[in-house]
């Protein structure tokens, strides 16, 4: 090969060569890790989505007097008949009581359900909010909601966000990643970016009713190509957006989109690797619950991907549990011992991976987030065997990243259907991990049509006494 073929061949010759260096600095400094502007407790989140709303008084919120007046009738404000008809007046429901057995768990002595056996062996690292309120009251708003922190316009999520405000702790993988996202109640929305710039949205890997075994990110490769041909492709097209790039000077969601095709190429050679779970011990898979034909398969896979994730840097990963039916997953409107079925296959991955966290090391600077877009009554709906939509109050829990431990705050009434106790909004929870993040939600803004948004609106505090 002689000199002209060589500095032909090598894309654009040094022109070509100095173009992909400078993507790589443009590339690394649109998604290089950044310092938060305060004291962070955390590095990283793993948001554990159990979509369609799991029932707080049936797995981890005891209400001993909603057991004893079981079968009784009482007025409830009940939101779901309030949106449909406008009046704003309480109604008779009747009052129907856990279907499984609560007992108190660790040395803090929680009360947990026996729907959640392995969970409980780790409630003395788990932080209860047990006075949850959000806003919506039908699937697509409350989970637009919890993603965004709005239930109607396109808003970025907080995965983008958080990738926003801190970058990416890899220079080869996404900052933001969602493992089998729903296309329901959202789609796309509850992982996009909107008017940030796209190179901060998130990544998603398979989908919800797809096995996880599936979950990759696609088009990684060519089949048809060999490494040489696709870095020879890559490096022409990147040689063309220079050509744009001197055109269009200034330009944030070129430079972006510019920035994200070095990404991309980078990481065709490193995810393969990170997403590879045959690398684990067979003692890791069983830890997760991953054999063949187990109900806890699907979802050990999910979660054992998420902490390899983690351990490679993306900051910010989703497990989603749900699918992409009208009724999604967990939302037992007239068969509630179909969350039985749920539990059993989330319980043991759960418990898996904030055991492997722990042992690792990990669990100190990642916040393990359970949680859903609202709760159910604590009444039968319309006296059957389901219970409705309760965005009035509910449960979740964090795990690691600075949060006081073996810990509850809040309550919701006696029978677990309105928070009435150091009430806990979602804006107030979203400032909170932003906060053990070291982000402050009021400052954390980026200017749009005229004015600043941030994640929590204009509203929104931060909870310091769930805070170790």
């Amino acid at each position: 090969m002689n000199r002209r073929h060589f500095l032909h061949s090598v894309s654009c010759g040094f022109g070509g060569l100095a173009f992909s260096a400078l993507v790589q600095d443009a590339a690394a400094s649109v998604l290089a890790s950044r310092q938060p502007v305060l004291p962070a407790r955390a590095k990283r989140v793993i948001f554990l989505f159990m979509q369609g709303g799991p029932s707080h008084v049936d797995t981890f919120d005891h209400k001993p007097e909603l057991i004893r007046r079981d079968g009784e009738m009482a007025d409830f404000h009940d939101a779901r008949k309030i949106a449909n008809s406008g009046v704003n007046a309480a109604s008779a429901q009747r009052l129907m009581a856990p279907k499984w057995d609560f007992s108190p768990y660790g040395k803090c002595g929680r009360q947990v359900s026996s729907l959640f056996p392995e969970v409980a062996r780790h409630v003395d690292d788990l932080c209860f909010i047990h006075s949850m309120h959000t806003e919506g009251i039908a699937h697509g708003p409350a989970t637009l909601f919890l993603h965004t922190g709005a239930t109607n316009f396109v808003r970025p999520s907080m995965g983008s966000w958080i990738t926003y405000g801190l970058g990416s702790e890899s220079r080869n993988l996404p900052g933001f990643v969602t493992i089998g996202p729903s296309t329901g109640n959202g789609g796309a929305r509850n992982y996009g970016s909107a008017f940030l710039p796209p190179v901060y949205q998130g990544t998603p890997l398979g989908r919800a009713d797809a096995p996880a075994a599936q979950a990759a990110i696609r088009n990684i490769g060519h089949p048809d190509l060999s490494p040489e041909q696709r870095r020879r492709r890559f490096d022409f097209i990147q040689a063309m957006n220079e050509a744009q790039r001197a055109k269009r000077p200034g330009d944030a969601e070129f430079e972006a989109a510019v920035a994200s095709y070095e990404l991309a190429w980078r990481i065709q050679s490193h995810a393969p690797e990170a997403t590879d779970l045959s690398k684990e011990s067979a003692e890791t898979r069983e830890l997760y619950g991953i054999r063949d034909g187990a109900p806890t398969e699907d979802f050990g896979r999910k979660c054992l991907l998420a902490r390899r994730l983690c351990e490679s840097g993306v900051r910010f990963v989703q497990v989603t549990y749900g699918d992409n039916t009208a009724n999604p997953a967990w939302d037992q409107h007239a068969n509630l011992p179909k969350h039985a079925d749920h539990a059993l296959a989330v319980d043991r991955p759960i418990a898996g991976l904030l055991e492997d966290l722990k042992r690792r090391g990990l669990l100190e600077d990642t916040i393990v987030w359970f949680g859903s877009e609202f709760g159910r009554t604590p009444y039968a709906q319309g006296n059957g065997t389901g219970r409705d939509h309760n965005p009035k109050g509910f449960t979740t829990w964090l795990a690691g990243g600075g949060f006081k431990p073996g810990f509850a705050h809040g309550a919701t009434d006696e029978f677990g259907f309105m928070a009435v106790q150091d009430k806990v909004h979602m804006h107030d929870l979203h400032a909170t991990i932003l906060h053990q993040l070291g982000l402050d939600h009021e400052r954390l803004t980026y200017r749009h049509d005229g004015r600043d948004f941030r994640l929590t609106d204009v509203h929104g505090h931060v909870v310091r006494e769930v805070l170790a």
